[in-house]
């Protein structure tokens, strides 16, 4: 997995549709990691990931 080159908040301001791969792994995993301190709209985040991944299987 590498570390995707666009960061969180320009990501954040598009589709997950639009990510690449590499990007929607790294947050997927990350958001994953901490998923004991992600608040609400994080939680929302990680699901619309998990949605897109699944999508393009």
């Amino acid at each position: 997995m590498e570390t995707p080159k666009r960061d969180f908040t320009e990501l954040s301001m598009m589709s997950k549709s639009k990510w690449n791969e590499d990007e929607l792994a790294y947050f997927q995993h990350a958001l994953s990691q901490l998923l004991p301190y992600v608040n609400p709209e994080g939680l929302t985040i990680l699901h619309e990931i998990n949605r897109e991944m699944y999508r393009r299987k």
